[in-house]
């Protein structure tokens, strides 16, 4: 593992179990594991030996990653935000499989088959209600859950997604950032090409020392022919795409005004399939990675939404 991200996943880790979180490893099926940060009041809750009186669920929230971190390292600062505001949520984050600590040894590839383990995994957990939180590659995840298991999504609040990745929308969103396929983009094998993903990423690149993207691109870029595979899997061909989007939960559309990926006009055109029970905002100055450039506002909009969830 890469000097800096040996050195910060003890101290992350140290302080999410400050703030009442605990890493959990979760066995779907034989050979398919993922991994979630969980509330720690909860495995005592289901574990029969350690029950705690008067124990009450608080209403859970899934937050669900994008392609290029774990679970964790896209959500931190809103898990965060949630756990010292006192926030009443019951906060799980997953990884993804292939991503972080989680993986399988079946063949399949497809955002159901990422949508259905995580729905097994919350059902093994004892959560059978909750909402997700999206972003990128995770919104269509959570996109696909809410359809194949609308009973157990209350909410949904999706950022920098599509409801799945027609062809049409791939090409153009391609075009736009100037690359013929994802496994380039979202796969870079060098430091040049890292720099380039989280630029196109950014409203506005921040600087990293040097050693910062050689460590990232060692740590955050395992899995390469799996990840491969599930970029395959992704876009869906026009003819198959659903064409009108039929979700019963509220969903709010929070997304950076300047997301190079899928722009504005994709997440307006999204608002407009999905019908009435969709919200949108747009925050200034952020880009595809919306919750990490501006994590003030993102959170903001997040609890206001979840509070009247």
């Amino acid at each position: 593992m890469g000097n800096v991200f040996a050195v910060i996943k003890p101290i992350i880790h140290m302080v999410l179990k400050a703030m009442g979180m605990t890493s959990q490893m979760v066995e779907i099926e034989p050979g398919t594991i993922m991994h979630f940060w969980v509330p720690t009041e909860t495995i005592h809750c289901h574990n029969p030996n350690n029950k705690l009186p008067n124990y009450k669920p608080k209403p859970a929230v899934v937050f669900v990653h994008g392609f290029v971190s774990n679970g964790i390292m896209t959500w931190l600062l809103q898990v965060l935000s949630l756990r010292i505001s006192g926030a009443d949520f019951a906060i799980y984050v997953p990884d993804l499989l292939f991503f972080g600590d989680s993986f399988t040894d079946r063949p399949e590839r497809s955002t159901s088959f990422q949508a259905e383990c995580l729905a097994k995994g919350m059902m093994k957990l004892g959560v059978e209600k909750f909402s997700l939180v999206g972003f990128s590659y995770g919104g269509m995840v959570a996109f696909k859950l809410a359809q194949l298991y609308p009973h157990m999504v209350e909410s949904m609040i999706m950022s920098s997604t599509v409801i799945e990745l027609t062809e049409y929308i791939s090409n153009a969103s391609l075009k736009n950032i100037g690359f013929t396929n994802w496994p380039d983009f979202l796969l870079p094998k060098t430091i040049s090409g890292l720099k380039v993903l989280l630029s196109i990423g950014s409203h506005k690149f921040p600087w990293f020392p040097e050693f910062f993207f050689s460590d990232f691109l060692e740590v955050m870029f395992t899995n390469r022919k799996e990840k491969a595979e599930l970029l395959e899997a992704l876009v869906v061909s026009d003819k198959d795409a659903i064409i009108t989007p039929n979700y019963s939960q509220r969903i709010y559309l929070l997304c950076g005004d300047d997301d190079k990926i899928f722009n504005t006009a994709v997440s307006d055109n999204m608002k407009q399939k999905l019908g009435e029970n969709v919200t949108i905002d747009y925050i200034k100055k952020a880009g595809h990675l919306v919750q990490l450039e501006r994590p003030c506002s993102y959170n903001h909009y997040l609890k206001k939404f979840l509070s009247y969830s």
